[in-house]
């Protein structure tokens, strides 16, 4: 089936491919949490396609072609259901130049081409491969774009206008200030103003105003005050639809058109591709949160389930999208994330909110045109420039850097900035290659000597560059010595193995033992089958692999269960362990001896029964001694630890904790109601008048877990911990479902108003905003996670057995913050977590080692003297 068929997105659609005999459903369905969103993102495109026309020099009405073409035909024939396509900010510089060299009606023309080859690339299936592309390099295309984008708009938005390169704008810079003057200057600084503080606005009337997006507000804003204070400001001047420009053939030399096609397709689509895997992203984060159906309000959401885009299908509908685009004289279309993103977070549930913001953005430039000619070129200049400057993404440029490819990065900016995209992007593949043969070549080689046994390191990948080297470190060791190589890295070619063996030849025949180890100590065999973990074998091709079998195979510590069912994926007999060497050892000790697997039995139930099975067979020996020893002497935890309920977060494993280590309360939002909290339910109807709660009543719950940990097991610390990406956050920034007067509410939104007073915190101005360390928060929700953690250990504090441990200088009380994505820890700075009114700062974790424990003597469970360590908890003994 072509790539550009049509396909539903749904479950069944994941599982099996549609059958040929029905045709795709081209109509989507229209939910009204679609609705909703459509007019969210349509007032988020407008202003943006205005803003886009004017950078690039096309009529200003080819941009709102170009968001029609998009939102309608990308929205029904991509593979990207969320995602919502436009005039492409990723394209502006590319097509600025065209305009200038070639004419608008030429460009639409090479708009088109970029479409035929879309179209045919994504026939071919080539989308996939396109993300093979360092990440380093697309992120400083867009960077580098993002400059030229804020030099060029900048100009225009100080009064004057852009020169003809990035560098001529630069270079008039200073120019340009020193005759700045005018309205134009402070119209494009109100609404720079306007987009940047208009998502931070305080208290409930500014969560009633960010539903309107900040690029509407600013330029609404923006025009208003124009339209007082300056009216003969320059503004946008829409020319009659009748004298709109059409393409027309080409002229010119055929390898530039073919070299400016190319880079259009290039630039374009890997801008869309990109865009469709974050979209997917946000979209499956957004799938595990506990929200209400569907709401008719704007900015209500639904749990939907995540969708994966078909990027072979989307490359194909951009591609037809960019075809009609050019065709109806539009700018060149592409995915957005910023479109797709408040796609998302507006509660859109399919394709049809793409589509609707097509037919809104269609129905504007037909019917509003006096509207838009009120608005100030300055404010539109100023708005696209904020979006260039936020191309350059810092939190990109440090994942490039702890990656080590800033040089690859900073050359694909550079050649961007001064050659143009197609350069740059050149520039920075073979910068890209240069690191990588640099890295591949770089392989350190040591020799020592511990216990009578030499010791031979190698650090690095082992190629025909690394022999010299290593075949003069191992001609140091004597002849028939004793010997162990431990091997770190990833790959050994044909040479360097074969220098290898002939040197362990020549060792073995000498009478001396030659032993191969991995950086972990585990042995490593030269032969065709694993031997502890780690396999060197000879391939077909002269070549030999390195592979880490534990670290490779599908059973491993501490992930999900689908990476621990061997038998659901093939096995190699290169990457099997002792421990689990074929599919028949798993199920062996789930059916029945001589019978066959049951393949009747529901999934969850089959990965429940074989993650017990293996815990049975590979961890209940090493821990068994330990917990019979805990069962006799009963539990002693040093620490309450309160955290969310979220599956991401394994308390265990962040802290490095074992049995009898923590006391841990689990809850979704990792709240901590306060003792003064009404009750979360009310009883039956026909329960017995004495099973009443009181109406000051908090949630027993929580409450009983806090004093059973102070008062009874006299933990020392308690910790409250959040994560990023929490659902219950993200539900309380939307918040509650609008609901009739007689409908009571859900458990869940009863449980979650324990969370309103950390929403109050974030917008209270009497309260420090909550920060990250050497960072600012990434989002509204990332604030929001940080700030509840400080508001629930207020709540905290007002237990009247918390307070009094506090009093007494017996308890501590700790902030944290995980980011699961990063897997990096943040505790709050010991001012700000003892209420002492410091700023409440989350520094990051290093990897230090901690201070040796001290041994303090302790009270055992039955009130006895123990002696405990206060590193491991778990090892009090009790005299």
């Amino acid at each position: 089936m072509s790539a550009c068929t049509p396909t539903r997105h749904d479950r069944a659609s994941r599982r099996t491919r549609p059958s040929p005999r029905r045709p795709p459903r081209l109509r989507p369905r229209i939910a009204g949490a679609d609705v909703s969103a459509s007019i969210t993102v349509f007032l988020i495109a407008v202003p943006m396609a205005l803003g886009l026309s004017l950078a690039v020099g096309a009529p200003l009405e080819a941009g709102l072609v170009a968001a029609a073409v998009g939102g309608i035909v990308a929205g029904l024939f991509g593979g990207a259901p969320l995602q919502v396509s436009g005039p492409s900010a990723g394209l502006t510089v590319v097509t600025a130049e065209l305009i200038q060299i070639y004419g608008w009606r030429t460009t639409c023309a090479i708009t088109i081409g970029a479409g035929l080859l879309q179209i045919l690339l994504g026939a071919l299936r080539v989308a996939r491969n396109a993300l093979a592309v360092s990440p380093a390099i697309v992120h400083g295309t867009l960077a580098g774009i993002g400059v030229a984008i804020a030099l060029a708009q900048l100009h225009i938005m100080l009064g004057g206008s852009p020169q003809s390169s990035v560098v001529a704008n630069a270079l008039a810079l200073p120019g340009q200030l020193a005759v700045i003057g005018g309205a134009a200057p402070l119209i494009g600084a109100l609404t720079v103003a306007v987009v940047l503080l208009w998502p931070r606005l305080p208290g409930r009337a500014g969560r009633t105003a960010r539903r309107i997006p900040a690029a509407l507000a600013s330029v609404v804003i923006a025009t208003a005050v124009a339209a007082v204070a300056a009216p003969g400001l320059a503004r946008v001047d829409l020319p009659s639809w009748r004298s709109h420009a059409f393409p027309e053939l080409p002229h010119g030399p055929v390898l530039a058109l073919a070299t400016a096609v190319f880079t259009v397709m290039l630039v374009a689509g890997l801008e869309s591709l990109l865009a469709a895997v974050a979209v997917d992203r946000l979209a499956a984060d957004r799938a595990g949160e506990p929200v209400k159906p569907p709401s008719p309000a704007i900015g209500s959401a639904t749990a939907v389930p995540p969708q994966r885009s078909d990027l072979d299908r989307e490359l194909c509908g951009q591609g037809v999208a960019n075809t009609l685009s050019g065709l109806l004289g539009g700018l060149p279309v592409a995915g957005g994330v910023v479109r797709g993103s408040a796609n998302v977070r507006a509660g859109a549930t399919g394709r049809a909110s793409s589509v609707l913001h097509g037919i809104w953005v269609l129905l504007a430039a037909a019917l509003l045109v006096t509207v838009f000619e009120w608005i100030p070129l300055a404010a539109l200049a100023a708005l696209v420039m904020v979006v260039g400057v936020q191309m350059v993404s810092f939190a990109h440029i440090r994942n490039v850097h702890r990656h080590r490819e800033f040089p690859v990065y900073a050359a694909t900016v550079a050649g961007v900035i001064g050659f143009g995209a197609l350069t740059g992007v050149a520039l920075g593949v073979a910068v890209a290659v240069v690191v990588s043969l640099r890295r591949l070549g770089r392989t350190k080689i040591t020799v020592s000597e511990q216990d009578g046994r030499h010791v031979v390191i190698v650090r690095g990948q082992l190629t025909f560059l690394s022999v010299p080297r290593l075949t003069r470190a191992l001609g140091q060791l004597p002849p028939g010595a004793d010997a162990t190589v431990e091997l770190d890295g990833s790959f050994m070619d044909h040479a360097a193995y074969e220098a290898i063996q002939a040197w362990r030849g020549a060792q073995i025949a000498q009478g001396g033992s030659v032993a191969f180890t991995g950086r972990s100590g585990g042995s490593i065999a030269l032969s065709g089958r694993s031997d502890g973990g780690v396999a060197l074998t000879g391939r077909s091709g002269g070549v030999a692999a390195l592979t880490v079998a534990a670290a490779h195979s599908c059973c491993r510590p501490w992930t999900p269960w689908r990476n621990h069912h061997c038998h659901d994926r093939p096995t190699s007999p290169v990457h099997t362990t002792s421990a689990i060497s074929t599919t028949s050892l798993t199920e062996a000790v789930i059916a029945t001896p001589g019978s066959a697997p049951d393949t009747t039995r529901p999934e969850g139930t089959h990965r429940l029964r074989s993650g017990l099975s293996s815990f049975q067979r590979n961890t209940a020996p090493l821990v068994r001694d330990e917990l019979a020893r805990l069962a006799s002497e009963g539990q002693s935890p040093s620490q309450l630890f309160i955290t969310c309920a979220d599956s991401r977060l394994v308390t265990s494993m962040i802290t490095a904790s074992g049995p009898g280590d923590l006391f841990t309360v689990r809850n979704v939002g990792n709240l901590v109601p306060p003792p003064d909290a009404l009750p979360t339910g009310t009883p039956p109807t026909d329960a017995p008048a004495t099973h009443t709660a009181p109406a000051t009543s908090g949630d027993d719950s929580v409450a009983a877990a806090i004093e059973y940990a102070v008062e009874v097991l006299r933990v020392e610390s308690i910790t409250v911990c959040g994560h990023s990406g929490c659902g219950a956050m993200q539900a309380l920034l939307r918040g509650e479902p609008e609901t009739g007067p007689d409908t009571p509410r859900t458990p869940l939104w009863r449980w979650l108003r324990h969370g309103l007073p950390s929403l109050e915190r974030m917008a209270s101005r009497h309260h420090s905003r909550s920060r990250i360390s050497g960072r600012l928060p990434a989002d509204e929700v990332e604030q929001l996670c940080l700030t509840n953690v400080v508001q629930q250990l207020e709540h905290l504090r007002a237990h009247e057995a918390v307070g009094r441990r506090l009093a007494e200088g017996t308890l501590q009380l700790h902030g944290m913050y995980f980011h699961v994505g990063e897997a990096q820890a943040y505790l709050l700075t010991e001012g700000a977590g003892s209420g002492t009114g410091h700023d409440e700062v989350f520094d990051r974790v290093g990897t230090e080692e901690p201070e040796p424990a001290t041994t303090r003597p302790a009270t055992g469970p039955t009130g006895q003297p123990a002696t405990c360590d206060t590193a491991r908890p778990a090892t009090c003994t009790t005299a």
